[in-house]
């Protein structure tokens, strides 16, 4: 079916106040501090692009014009589909205000997005690179009983780096007779308990001891003279410390990295898929598939492992 005549209250994108508006508003409707920042560039890199040359009014035309920019650019799939999602809201925000015909603001949420070929299998550390990286940080210092703490969290608990910096002494309870991360709000609002490996209670309860911290937020930045300071740590710190550690021992690792490996050996060591679920926060069983490259094995199915003895097998 063709698009309904595209007619716009206005013509391009407002300049000034009214565009700021706009994108505050898109910002403030995404919950994750991290797709915020992506909406953002997203947003920027647009409008620098939009207004870099004579393109006509804000519209569907103009949308698909992007989107083939952007894989003629060889952005990834994933990559593509949040600018385009964040240009989408913005139209939808632009008619919600008056500012973008309904029917334009149609046309573009129409837009398709960019199809990922394949599945990205991502970076993970083997077993003896995990346990190097765990032994790496200095115990004879703050920073490095700090640092313990970090690589524990994302190594043996799976954490996404901005509940590392979040993480506070009152998440740490006993469960079960074990103890674990409660109530954890994580990606989307979700909360979940994640179980914890002794080490990594043991790293938590050596850094309290330390500095004599017992609550309120776990992480803190130290000083270069190896001395606590007020300021908790930020996502970004604690990606700066593992790629740190990484550099130091000549491997490739980020905190995302730490958590697919935290899932990796978890899976290789025969957990069950859906507590690996539980633990990464997942919304869904899929997307802890495709976090793991799952793929059915027709040669060793779950049929073959029923153990039952039924007559005229």
């Amino acid at each position: 079916m063709a698009d309904p005549p595209e007619v716009s209250l206005v013509p391009v994108l407002p300049p000034g106040d009214d565009l700021g508006r706009l994108k505050a508003l898109v910002l403030n409707s995404v919950t994750s501090p991290h797709s915020r920042r992506a909406y953002g560039k997203a947003l920027d890199d647009f409008l620098g692009w939009y207004r870099a040359a004579p393109r006509g009014p804000f519209r569907k035309a103009v949308v698909q014009e992007y989107r083939v920019k952007l894989e003629a650019d060889g952005l990834a799939a994933s990559t593509i589909n949040v600018r385009l999602a964040a240009i989408r809201k913005l139209a939808r925000e632009a008619a919600d205000n008056a500012l973008l015909a309904p029917d334009l603001a149609a046309g573009i949420a129409r837009v398709r997005g960019a199809k990922a070929l394949g599945v990205r299998a991502g970076n993970w550390l083997a077993k003896e690179q995990a346990e190097q990286m765990i032994a790496a940080p200095d115990q004879d210092t703050l920073k490095g009983k700090r640092d313990r703490v970090i690589v524990a969290l994302l190594l043996g608990c799976g954490l996404r780096r901005n509940e590392v910096a979040g993480l506070t002494f009152e998440h740490v309870q006993q469960r079960d007779g074990r103890w674990a991360i409660v109530d954890l709000k994580g990606k989307g609002g979700r909360v979940r308990t994640v179980p914890m490996p002794g080490w990594a209670q043991v790293a938590i309860e050596n850094w309290g001891k330390a500095t004599g911290l017992s609550s309120g937020r776990i992480l803190h930045s130290i000083n270069k003279g190896d001395r606590i300071m007020h300021a908790g740590m930020t996502p970004q710190s604690v990606f700066m410390t593992v790629q740190a550690y990484a550099r130091q021992l000549g491997i490739q690792a980020a905190p995302h990295d730490l958590r697919r490996t935290f899932a990796k050996l978890a899976h290789k060591g025969r957990a069950a898929l859906e507590q690996i679920q539980l633990s990464l926060g997942h919304a869904t069983i899929l997307t802890t598939e495709r976090y793991l490259g799952v793929r059915q094995d027709l040669n060793d199915a779950p049929c073959d492992h029923l153990g039952l003895d039924v007559q005229g097998d």
